[in-house]
């Protein structure tokens, strides 16, 4: 609170592109990754002598650095519920596909079909990932049993894995645009393909909106709120690509 008071104190009356100080972000890996570098940009040129500090963390952990004050503010995909203490805005939309290698047996990505044993691993990087759960329970409807999981570090991590040929994985339509031009993974066909996601940027409520949060959400709702061109422009890459 001191240091609050401090800054409050140091910028006051400053502009932008005058004011100092930090803004905390927490991120999981694959939104820091695709979608933040529009948003950066526009920060380090709107506040300049603003350090902006960056934490990649899982999924899950999200939530509780904002509780906490570890992280100013969040950005996440889409989750069942919030804590109290925070407020959650939406972002954008995004849909999840599930993905092969280009050289994974074709008579084996029938995931329509019930009742089937498929011999894939799911590779997942964020087991709690709000997608990741909806596939997880969509293959356990449809009784469509694989090996045992396998996880990994980093979405990058997972698509190497996949590419690979070591198994399949379902990830953030927005991940893998690169990948579907290049041939180097391959989409299969799920009920799930149309299903819409949202990310959220969440805050503290109790949390004095500082100039330099004030901006970071008002550049992320522009930047991050615009992701359904990129989706759209994904979508066109699913076309006539499902197995």
């Amino acid at each position: 609170m001191i240091l609050q008071g401090a800054e409050q104190i140091g910028n006051y009356g400053k502009s932008l592109s005058e004011i100092s100080g930090s803004l905390k972000l927490a991120i999981p890996d694959s939104i820091l990754i695709y979608n933040m570098q529009p948003f950066i940009r526009a920060f380090a040129h709107e506040a300049p002598n603003v350090q902006l500090v960056i934490n990649s963390i899982q999924s899950g952990e999200i939530n509780q650095s904002v509780v906490d004050g570890t992280a100013d503010i969040g950005i996440n995909c889409e989750k069942e519920s919030y804590p109290d203490s925070v407020i959650h805005k939406q972002l954008g939309n995004y849909k999840a596909v599930l993905v092969a290698s280009p050289f994974a047996d074709r008579s084996l990505l029938d995931f329509v079909t019930p009742h089937q044993r498929k011999p894939f691993s799911l590779i997942c990087n964020e087991p709690d990932g709000y997608y990741q759960l909806d596939m997880d329970k969509y293959l356990a409807g449809k009784d469509i049993i694989l090996n045992a999981p396998m996880k990994v570090q980093s979405i990058e991590a997972v698509k190497r894995c996949v590419m690979n040929n070591l198994g399949i994985a379902v990830v953030p339509t927005y991940s893998i645009g690169e990948e579907l031009k290049n041939g180097s993974l391959m989409p299969i066909k799920t009920e799930l393909d149309e299903k819409k996601y949202h990310s959220f940027y969440i805050y503290h409520k109790n949390k004095w909106i500082s100039p330099q949060m004030e901006l970071a959400m008002n550049l992320m709702k522009e930047h991050l709120g615009k992701q359904g061109q990129v989706f759209r422009d994904t979508a066109i890459l699913l076309q006539g690509h499902n197995v």
